[in-house]
């Protein structure tokens, strides 16, 4: 072993004491350097009650439009590639990929080809921790101190309140996106988990919210911690596999290993490049490790929203759900997030909007060459996750596009291509 590899070594093991490192991972959504959120949340037991459908029929004839759409943003706007799937009543609608993986010889992105999932990886975390706790093996409300007591914060006291459900919602006490960007200078994050002692603190444990992948990734440490197993184990054997998703996986390893992977691409001379996919993200694996294709993240999506019991009972998919912390600048930024929300919070690993009275639940991802989401709407059993390989936000107005036709709400161009409605 390496000198630097046994240094790593030893302080992964110093931190952690009962605990090592999981497997590799990335997250992560832009940097902004704002105050952190207070934490406001009116009616924490409960998502806001939306009014009935007004619909309430087969989505199918929308789906399939939303999904030519997503083929002809490739065309028009000159993507690489994206991936879509929408569901209804624990059904996939339609499912397809369009455009090309970068690979040589141009490979074309199918249902099976795997991308990198960016900060959707955090609800992997919180319903891997809802299933502990089903099992006793951990808690929501007990302070992480308890079973990693190497962990610090610069606040002595306020390092004992911490607890998994404050690293779950954002609201550990730190400034928004603590040490991204040592994260990103391929800094090892047992050295910077253990520099949390030093981070300044904005506000106590559980008062405000404020974004992050370091801190939040203490929840695979406290995994290891319960089990014995690594983050990325347990999530194999309590997800992955009982739900069906053989192509997804940790760490780019595992990434370019895979069949059919697509390429990240960035913005060059001539257009879209393709690069390798960095490392960096892949170090924090609860934050933002996952690797996956449209067609396990269609289970996944299945599952979230109630129709696998078998594996997520109510009862988990109801703790992971439920708001924790108001965060008002989310309904702001992109034109259909000001146009349509009009509350906004964070869950736990996941987001959960108020779209135009119903309740939408929702996660973003972005890092170097992909993004992509996940949403759906619980009152209308209806879901979409759209995945691509670039770093344009074109795509993002997909969602806006399906979930105004599902609630029978003027169309509006969300995407400007030429196959969608110009105007109200």
């Amino acid at each position: 072993m390496s000198h630097k590899k046994a240094c790593c070594a030893l302080l992964v093991c110093l931190f952690l004491l009962p605990s090592l490192l999981s497997a590799p991972s990335q997250a992560a959504g832009r940097r902004k350097h704002a105050k952190p959120v207070p934490v406001v949340v009116a009616a924490p037991a409960a998502a806001p009650t939306p009014p009935p459908s007004p619909l309430g029929r087969d989505i199918g004839p929308d789906a399939r439009e939303v999904d030519r759409f997503a083929s002809a943003l490739v065309s028009q706007k000159h993507l690489p590639g994206v991936a879509i799937a929408i569901v209804q009543d624990g059904h996939v609608v339609t499912m397809h990929g369009y455009g090309q993986t970068g690979a040589p010889g141009g490979e074309p992105i199918g249902t099976d080809t795997v991308f990198r999932l960016a900060s959707l990886s955090k609800a992997f975390a919180a319903t891997l921790t809802a299933q502990l706790v089903a099992e006793g093996a951990m808690d929501w409300d007990r302070p992480i101190v308890n079973q990693l007591p190497a962990f610090k914060l610069r606040d002595y006291a306020s390092a004992n309140r911490v607890t998994v459900r404050d690293i779950l919602s954002h609201r550990v006490g730190l400034t928004r996106n603590t040490y991204d960007r040592d994260l990103e200078s391929d800094q090892p994050f047992p050295l910077l988990a253990e520099r949390l002692s030093d981070a300044p603190m904005a506000c106590t444990p559980g008062d405000c919210y404020a974004y992050q992948n370091v801190a939040f990734s203490l929840v695979g440490d406290r995994v290891f911690a319960a089990t014995g197993d690594f983050y990325s184990h347990q999530v194999e054997k309590k997800i992955f596999h009982p739900l069906g998703m053989y192509n997804s996986t940790y760490g780019r390893d595992a990434l370019e290993a895979s069949t059919s992977w697509a390429r990240p691409h960035v913005r060059g001379r001539g257009g879209w490049v393709a690069v390798r996919p960095k490392e960096s993200y892949y170090h924090v694996p609860p934050a933002a490790g996952v690797n996956s294709s449209i067609h396990d993240m269609a289970q996944w999506l299945i599952a979230q929203m109630g129709h696998r019991p078998d594996v997520l009972t109510p009862t988990m998919l109801q703790q992971i759900h439920t708001p924790q912390v108001s965060t008002p600048g989310e309904v702001r930024g992109s034109g259909w997030r000001r146009e349509r929300l009009t509350h906004a919070w964070y869950a736990l690993g996941w987001r959960v909007f108020e779209y135009q009275g119903h309740t939408l639940v929702f996660h973003g991802g972005a890092v170097q060459g992909y993004r992509g989401l996940i949403a759906f709407l619980p009152d209308q059993d209806v879901g979409m996750v759209v995945l691509w390989n670039s770093e344009s936000a074109a795509p993002t107005g997909l969602l806006p596009s399906l979930m105004d036709r599902v609630l029978g709400l003027p169309t509006h161009d969300w995407l400007g291509i030429d196959d969608e409605p110009s105007q109200d």
